[in-house]
């Protein structure tokens, strides 16, 4: 008998959900940096174990929002872990108990349906002593009676396979939902504009990376086989568009070039990367933006 689920991956920003989530997928399919709140919607990662197919939701971090962007994804991440058949709460070993965890374990009470299944894992376990390690596992337990708890480091690989074994054993019975082949549930529109975003959020500082946004415009399959991809990068103020575009233009380059063999590496193709920048003040309040990164613009109301 097969087996099929959801499983949210939710905590606060840069717990490691999404390098955690291409882990288990075995290939890069969220965007990774060093800068909180770098995942804004809930991506699809789909990996198998066994017989069963675990369809991992890897959600923007849980964080007190201010902006209507910061609404919107706070309200997919609990959306997403309210749809789950499992959730699991990643907290960062070195970090603990902080404030940010102990309010998302109040909310789960209110958010999740009675019931569901909701486990630990303390990431990053290679920053701390097992003792603290031991003590922190037992003072998160106290706070929650987890259905269970794994120390695992998703950067590294260690604990991520106990996990998948144990979440395969948990999801429903049922046939899987995706071809076995399939590893996300994106559009490769969106996969790309992703890619090309965070390599603009690893090359610019402050808060321009979140006053920017990539769309993939065009999508051109050519008979040699290649790709062409425009791409509009939209930022809110027209200082930011100096910044995004570097001195003659070297920043935009970098960015493109990385994005483009990124993008070659993972369609298996030639991949011909344009990229445009354009200031649009009101992106942030606009409701096709959200559209374009997957998230609903009425969840953005106060």
């Amino acid at each position: 008998m097969t087996r099929c689920g959801l499983v949210a991956l939710i905590g606060e920003p840069n717990a490691g959900k999404s390098t955690l989530l291409n882990r288990m997928v075995g290939a890069k399919v969220s965007i990774v940096t060093h800068k909180v709140q770098t995942t804004r919607t809930r991506i699809r990662g789909i990996a198998i174990e066994g017989e069963a197919q675990l369809v991992f939701v890897d959600t923007p971090g849980l964080f007190r929002p201010r902006r209507r962007l910061d609404r919107a994804m706070v309200k997919a991440a609990w959306g997403g872990a309210a749809d789950a058949d499992v959730v699991v709460l990643l907290i960062e070993a070195h970090r603990g108990a902080t404030e940010g965890v102990r309010e998302i374990l109040d909310r789960l009470a209110d958010q999740l349906p009675k019931g569901r299944t909701v486990a630990l894992a303390i990431n990053k376990i290679d920053k701390v002593p097992a003792e603290r390690l031991l003590a922190l596992s037992a003072e998160m337990n106290g706070l929650r009676d987890f259905a269970a708890t794994f120390m695992i480091s998703a950067e590294r690989g260690h604990g991520v396979e106990d996990l998948r074994r144990w979440l395969a054993e948990q999801v429903p019975e049922g046939p899987w939902l995706y071809p076995e082949d399939q590893i996300a549930d994106l559009p490769l529109r969106m996969i790309a504009a992703e890619m090309t975003r965070e390599k603009l959020t690893l090359r610019l500082h402050q808060e321009l990376p979140y006053e920017l946004t990539v769309e993939t415009e065009a999508w051109e399959e050519r008979k040699d086989g290649s790709v062409r991809i425009d791409q509009v990068i939209y930022v809110a103020r027209e200082g930011h568009k100096g910044i995004a575009l570097g001195p003659k233009g070297e920043t935009i380059k970098a960015v493109g070039k990385a994005a483009r063999e990124e993008l070659k590496a993972f369609l298996g193709r030639e991949v011909h990367l344009f990229l445009t920048v354009k200031v649009r003040p009101g992106w942030l309040e606009e409701r096709e933006r959200y559209g374009e990164i997957g998230l609903d613009f009425r969840d953005g109301d106060a």
